[in-house]
């Protein structure tokens, strides 16, 4: 009887240890244990619930999550997987991580490379070099920065070219490395000293080596006449000589000169489809063409350490535990930025669309709660004025839902400020906060917008700009946006087959004009 009571007793407390093995069993690192509850629960579920940490294959396994937390941290803050990825977009990424590894910083291959630069002299072979590279610079605000890398990226990858992007205005500072076991940044001893001064005055721009006729189509022109480098001007003030980079007759010229510096403070992948050289394989590479920038994004741009800890800390504080999590983005352009236009605006879009509840008259009986139910909202603004105000509404009215709505903005800058590193730090976690919510409302012509609503695989409803003015709230305020993707804001207007002037938005059946900007281009479902 001892010995059965003994029996009986081990097996109650193997019963009771049960919920601590599992919970050891789970965790992948100890100090899951010591992690606070929020955290703890989160992981328990991600792993409970098949948490993709690699996205579908976008990422590469085996970078060191200490260096990076957000790499393999950032799937456990959305409630909605993304979008998976192509197989081939898998495996080019995973051949393009080679290429980077082979040709880039620190390997004999870009040693050479750029002595050939230095010296002034061609690549000395015929035909395409093995190690080619791009070089992405950096300037305006962050998410023109960021529109431009991506858009620079798959050129890169397109074309089979490494990668550099300029460290200045804090491309340096804010991510991390997103190759593994190489880096993305151009080193400082880059021998075209002057690059990030380049313009469409610069004689080696593309454009104007095509007016001066130092290069000649793709038929007539021989390697050994192609200069070591070509600038690549893509900015809003771009010529019709620069617009032919989006033809497949340039396209064969440029593929054979070694080093390629690019400026655009666009989008300029809609321009890309237009290419009927590279149509194939983006066709291969996103089968669904209104999700490059969200395959791209998440590739690309991972917060350092330092802006993960922004995001998490806000996360958890404000948004984790709200019923649903609704983003506003509220750029104002002009001079007016406290408008009592733009706030009916906001207001009417959301509680219309059922975003946000409608309030009740001070004084109304108010209806009972559902259990459980709450909205946070997150403002992102320069100013605190739009804040202050949806704040003030749902504080001091009852909501005809009975819905507890919480209204938070993590900053207010007051003023745009370019290549400011704690401005950019903010906005930043800004961007990806915005990203982590469950629906998303965004100003029209915003970057900042554009790339939230990417990373978060979400199709926004679009607030229209105003007239001129600003005294008229437009009619309807907003409305479902074509795509998740973002607008190409200074297109080509140009048939490269015919060689005349043509409405690109209605050459490609998924390249479309954008809602924001009518004259502007973007990427939509093939079914569109």
């Amino acid at each position: 009887m001892a010995k059965r009571g003994g029996w009986r007793r081990v097996v109650i407390l193997l019963l009771l240890s049960l919920p601590l093995l599992l919970l050891l069993l789970l965790s992948a690192e100890r100090r899951v244990l010591i992690a606070s509850d929020s955290r703890l629960l989160r992981l328990v579920k991600a792993r409970a619930t098949g948490h993709d940490r690699l996205l579908g294959g976008l990422l590469a396994d085996g970078v060191d999550e200490r260096s990076c937390q957000s790499r393999y941290q950032s799937a456990m803050y959305r409630r909605k997987a993304g979008r998976k990825p192509s197989p081939y977009l898998v495996s080019k990424l995973r051949r393009h991580e080679a290429l980077q590894q082979r040709c880039g910083p620190g390997s004999a291959a870009y040693s050479e490379a750029a002595e050939q630069l230095r010296s002034g002299k061609t690549a000395g072979v015929i035909g395409s070099p093995d190690c080619k590279y791009l070089v992405s610079i950096s300037y305006r605000g962050l998410g023109n920065r960021m529109l431009a890398a991506a858009s620079a990226f798959l050129y890169a990858v397109l074309t089979d070219r490494v990668l550099l992007v300029d460290p200045s205005n804090e491309m340096g500072e804010l991510f991390c490395e997103p190759f593994p076991g190489t880096t993305w940044l151009l080193p400082p001893d880059f021998p075209l000293t002057s690059y990030t001064n380049f313009s469409a005055d610069t004689a080696e721009s593309y454009g104007n080596m095509l007016k001066k006729k130092v290069i000649g189509a793709a038929s007539t022109t021989a390697p050994k006449q192609l200069p070591p480098f070509a600038y690549i001007h893509l900015d809003h003030d771009y010529t019709d000589e620069d617009k032919l980079f989006f033809c497949d007759e340039d396209q064969r010229v440029l593929r054979d000169i070694r080093w390629l510096v690019m400026r655009t403070d666009n989008y300029i992948v809609p321009g890309l489809f237009l290419a009927t050289s590279f149509q194939e394989e983006l066709d291969m590479l996103f089968p669904e063409p209104d999700t490059v920038f969200h395959h791209l994004g998440r590739y690309l741009f991972h917060p350092n350490n330092h802006v993960w800890g922004l995001v998490t800390r806000y996360h958890d504080a404000y948004l984790a535990a709200a019923h649903q999590r609704v983003g506003i983005q509220v750029r104002v352009f002009g001079n007016v930025p406290e408008s009592t236009q733009v706030l009916e605006q906001i207001t009417t879009c959301t509680q219309k669309e059922g975003l946000l509840p409608e309030v009740l008259a001070v004084g109304t009986a108010v209806p009972p709660t559902p259990a459980g139910k709450s909205i946070a909202v997150l403002v992102t603004s320069l100013k605190t004025w739009y804040y202050d105000k949806i704040k003030s509404l749902y504080w001091e009215h009852a909501t005809a839902t009975g819905e507890a709505v919480g209204v938070h903005q993590p900053s207010h800058e007051e003023h745009q400020q370019f290549g400011a590193k704690s401005h950019d730090a903010k906005a930043w976690a800004e961007i990806y906060l915005l990203s982590l919510t469950d629906v998303l409302v965004t100003t029209g012509w915003s970057t900042f917008g554009y790339v939230a609503q990417g990373l978060g695989g979400l199709t926004p409803l679009i607030m229209y700009k105003p007239d001129e003015n600003g005294s008229v709230v437009p009619d309807p305020p907003c409305s479902r946006d074509l795509s998740m993707e973002p607008c190409f804001h200074a297109p080509p207007y140009y048939d490269c087959r015919v060689k005349k002037g043509a409405d690109t938005g209605k050459m490609v059946p998924h390249v479309q004009n954008c809602k924001d900007m009518s004259w502007g281009l973007k990427l939509a479902p093939r079914s569109a």
